[in-house]
Formats: C-alpha cells, structure tokens, sequence
C-alpha cells in the first residue's frame, strides 16, 4: 500500500510527516513566548482563535537554530491533546513510498524519533515519529 508523507525541510535534510498526522500548514507568524517553557517550545500563536504550542523541530531533532526565512512553515500536527506546530525551514513536496523500511534498532530503549525510512529512486528520506518527537 502506498502511504503518503508532506516532505518537510530541516536544513539540507529532507523529513517526511505522515500526511493524516497534518491538520494544516501556515506561513510563520508572531509566536509569544512562554517564559520558563523547554528550550525547544518557542511559544504560543493564535489560530483563528485557538491558542497552540509552537516548537522548533531543529530543535527536537538536535540541530542549531537558524534565522527564520521566507519559506519558513509551521506545521500544524494533531497531538494526543489536540494540535501543536512545528517550525520547519521550508516545506518541500507530497512524497508517496510504497516500501517503507524499519528504522534502525534504538539500543537505549527510547521510542525514535524515527518512524521508518523511505526511498524513492536514490533519495532515502527519514519519516518523522510525530508521536515520539513530541512525547517530551
């Protein structure tokens, strides 16, 4: 079966979402800060009246911050308490894989980051555990 993913850039990496794990993606906007919040929550915005967390996903996924641009994207992802944005640094493409691999064995008994990992022709592209990710 063929799943679908929103390709998602992080640097030169490109990441993949589960599609049906997407509830919308916005242009970056004011995020307020939440003072005394984790060092990768960036704070709150105001989605046509809802109020929802913002975090960096270089930040959850271990990479240095960089200056927000025009391609910037905040992925909207439904949550088990609802939904949460995530700053990309751009969004790349619907991918579609039709064979996705296992991700490599976490030896620290941690749930990865990683759901699995999909390729296209000579592109391997790291499907995101949105669950995981943002578990903390």
């Amino acid at each position: 079966m063929v799943e679908q993913y929103v390709g998602v850039r992080i640097g030169k990496e490109i990441y993949a979402i589960p599609i049906l794990e997407i509830h919308e993606i916005i242009r970056m906007q004011e995020i307020a800060p939440i003072p005394h919040s984790r060092r990768f929550v960036r704070g709150v915005i105001n989605l046509r009246g809802q109020i929802i967390a913002v975090v960096s996903l270089r930040e959850c996924l271990g990479m240095p911050d960089e200056e927000y641009t025009k391609a910037t994207r905040i992925v909207v992802v439904n949550d088990r308490d609802g939904v949460i944005g995530m700053i990309v640094d751009s969004v790349h493409q619907v991918l579609s894989f039709a064979d996705v691999q296992p991700p490599p064995e976490n030896k620290d008994g941690v749930d990865s980051v990683l759901g699995g990992i999909g390729h296209k022709g000579d592109m391997l592209v790291s499907i995101l555990n949105v669950e995981a990710l943002l578990k903390d």
